[in-house]
């Protein structure tokens, strides 16, 4: 390769980035921080009892909430249509609060208000506690632990100076806002049953309530040192607290369970101590406990692109999240939750052909028929909203390296290959050595044709590298050679037809484009740290495909994703460079980048899918786990290298 081939190569790139970013600006629907009534994406605050969780504004409302599961219809869905219905307790006519707080090591959250006449703190709380008998609502598949999600949501309010006339307005709307709720009020009126398409849920409070249509209301004035409480259920025969002393006593155990849930975790005397621990908790709230599957966010089509098209259902497990979840959990020493997600992939029904789909269900289920809500206007516009993904059945071949290196890092963890995942290795070895000659839609589930990916290829590398490592373990030589060969043979197509002339990993064999998925080169050990090549692809994609020094996926412009309109900067790619520059010896570029991301975390320490550079919104669905997982995997390398400088 000459230099003056190179410096070419790099100038066409440049150019053809420029001129695909101009078109694509002048396109641009509207902007992230366009005036809207939907709160920012960042600003809401997210809510876990490891079956299903919540988003609540800043003005107290909760705005999603699907019971009683992650993956079922939404009850409150205001977050995808100001008519989808919501959940308020706070002071009347005040929407915004002077201060909102997790709890510390919780998931339970703390909101003060200031009033003219008052001050008052809200908790709120999906509730976990001590497991009594069987759970008949969310029926687990693995092992039932100790404690357990209690299926109600406990709101109180405790008034600390002065008196606040606090407000109660429960709203929900079933089935994705389309059926209106059935309401039915006691005779004290402080209990109210919504009904609406087959399901019923109980608002209990210790206010008077009083239904005015379609909603139930209550106001009281809440003078200093006193308190009330509300509580939704969707448990068994409707149980909630029945007053406000056993509301309080529901949100200790739950603070119980978190703190002590968090105190086994390994979490370094480090400067970005916090945000690991958010982190760490934000995952654990979206783990689904029956059956130890992990979804990818909360939510379902949160936009990508401000009011566009570019939403997707993102409530199910993709394969791929498998290996940094593993990562993460087993840094962490969560070994028992990185087991029993492993237990959920070797539960996983495959295809005929022994391939494992990109995406179950959090049950396990293969079929995530995709569909749309056209009744529903979409956050801030954006449409359509998604029930389901279409990409489920899409070839992506990166599937199976996802799955081989989990099962190496939980193997080499435990010191042994459970015989139940070996016919799964030979399974995914064998899939990944017929596909991986083969054009896929690649790791970003491109809707366009299919193309020769490098990271796809790349995975394909790491799955039969990952097989031969564990045929050693198990001591089958003949695999443990056959395989390796196969590694081999894909490393040397991956290093011909995969490389631009400047010695850059390209896209895919078909162009000079950039892709941060080529990121995994380093991460995975498919090329050296030494290695020129990966070191010129790292700092190729912190130079040439980064928007403020955030990263993208990939230029919209020169890829045939099928879509149109632009995307915001990709959080786990950003953190996938903090990564890659460490890999490569660029510890100062990486530590930068790190505090960058971190200053950009959500009032309350959460990640979405994207960060919008140009108005420092996020976007897409939320939380993301795989962006939190991210930041724990580029944390653990610079605090890794830094613990080993200090003792060197």
């Amino acid at each position: 390769m000459s230099p003056a081939k190179a410096t070419k190569t790099k100038a066409s790139r440049t150019a053809t980035r420029a001129a695909k970013d101009t078109a694509e600006e002048q396109a641009a629907p509207q902007s992230a921080a366009m005036p809207s009534p939907f709160p920012p994406i960042a600003d809401y605050a997210f809510l876990s009892d490891c079956h299903t969780g919540a988003l609540v504004a800043p003005d107290g409302s909760i705005d999603w909430l699907c019971v009683p599961r992650f993956d079922a219809a939404s009850v409150f869905g205001t977050l995808l249509d100001r008519q989808a219905g919501s959940f308020r307790l706070g002071p009347f006519g005040i929407n915004v609060p002077a201060a909102r707080i997790y709890e510390p090591g919780t998931n339970i959250l703390l909101t003060t208000w200031k009033t003219p006449t008052g001050w008052v703190i809200v908790r709120d709380a999906l509730i976990l506690g001590p497991r009594h008998g069987i759970d008949t609502v969310t029926p687990h598949t693995r092992p039932p632990t100790d404690e357990d999600a209690r299926h109600f949501l406990v709101r109180t309010a405790i008034c600390l100076e002065g008196e606040v006339e606090m407000e109660l307005t429960c709203e929900p709307v079933f089935d994705y806002g389309r059926v209106p709720a059935n309401w039915s009020v006691d005779e004290e009126g402080h209990r109210a049953d919504a009904t609406g398409a087959d399901t019923t849920i109980r608002l209990q409070t210790d206010m008077a309530v009083g239904v005015e249509g379609d909603w139930v209301r209550a106001r009281h004035v809440l003078k200093s040192g006193e308190q009330l409480y509300c509580a939704l259920s969707w448990a068994e025969g409707l149980a909630a607290p029945a007053t406000a002393d056993e509301a309080t006593a529901d949100l200790a155990t739950t603070a119980t369970f978190w703190r002590h849930w968090l105190g086994r975790a390994r979490i370094p005397d480090h400067r970005w101590r916090d945000p690991l621990q958010r982190s760490a908790l934000t995952i654990k709230g979206l783990t689904y406990m029956p059956t130890g599957a992990t979804v990818a966010a909360l939510t379902t089509s949160l936009p990508e692109t401000p009011g566009g098209e570019r939403n997707w259902d993102y409530r199910y497990t993709w394969l791929r999240d498998s290996t940094f979840t593993l990562q993460a959990l087993h840094y962490l020493n969560l070994d028992w939750e990185a087991d029993e997600f492993m237990q959920f992939v070797a539960d996983l029904e495959p295809n005929t052909d022994g391939a494992l789909q990109i995406m179950y269900g959090i049950d396990g289920r293969r079929d995530l028929t995709e569909s749309t809500r056209d009744d529903l206007s979409g956050y801030a516009g954006a449409s359509p909203v998604r029930i389901g993904n279409g990409a489920f059945d899409q070839r992506q071949n990166d599937v199976f390296g996802a799955a081989l290196d989990s099962i190496l890092l939980h193997t080499r963890r435990s010191q042994r290959l459970p015989r139940r995942l070996w016919p799964l290795v030979q399974a995914q070895a064998e899939c990944a050595t017929k596909v991986w000659r083969e054009p896929d839609q690649g790791i970003w589930e491109a809707r366009g044709a299919p193309k020769h990916y490098v990271s796809s290829k790349l995975m394909c590398w790491v799955a039969m590298d990952r097989a031969a490592k564990l045929a050693a373990l198990r001591g089958d030589n003949k695999l443990q050679s056959s395989w390796h060969a196969t590694a081999e043979e894909i490393r040397a197509d991956i290093l011909e037809h995969g490389l631009s002339a400047d010695g850059v990993l390209r896209q895919h064999y078909e162009t000079d484009a950039l892709d941060a998925s080529n990121l995994l080169a380093g991460i995975f050990g498919f090329l050296p740290a030494e290695d020129e090549r990966l070191r010129a692809s790292v700092l190729a994609i912190a130079d040439d495909l980064t928007e403020d020094g955030f990263v993208l996926r990939y230029r919209t412009g020169e890829t045939d994703d099928g879509l149109s309109g632009k995307e915001g900067s990709f959080l786990i790619c950003s953190f996938w460079l903090v990564s890659g520059l460490a890999i490569v010896g660029e510890m100062q570029r990486a530590t930068d980048l790190m505090e960058k991301l971190l200053r950009v975390a959500s009032p309350l320490g959460l990640y979405a899918e994207e960060f919008d550079t140009s108005t420092a919104r996020h976007l897409g669905n939320f939380p993301q786990a795989f962006s939190h997982l991210a930041l724990i995997e580029a944390a653990g390398r610079i605090i890794l290298s830094e613990l080993v400088e200090e003792i060197s």
